[in-house]
């Protein structure tokens, strides 16, 4: 299994809505709003290191809302 942490910097007044929705997509485990540079904070888990790339880079950046994304893959 591949773990990765998803930092999500969300629109004005988005966060809440957004990690609602980030929470829904496969292989999200976990989704919080979170102060600080990022607005989101997900947890993924997939069984390959595709998957989880696909969901960070393609699901979460379509979803309305979303500024920008950051990826951060477990090494361990």
């Amino acid at each position: 299994m591949v773990r990765a942490f998803i930092m999500v910097k969300a629109d004005a007044g988005d966060a809440e809505p957004l990690a609602d929705a980030v929470a829904d997509l496969q292989y999200v485990t976990e989704a919080h709003v979170v102060a600080g540079e990022f607005d989101v904070i997900a947890e993924a888990e997939a069984p390959e290191v595709r998957d989880v790339m696909h969901t960070a880079a393609t699901e979460i950046r379509e979803l309305s809302g979303v500024a920008d994304t950051k990826t951060y893959v477990c090494l361990e």
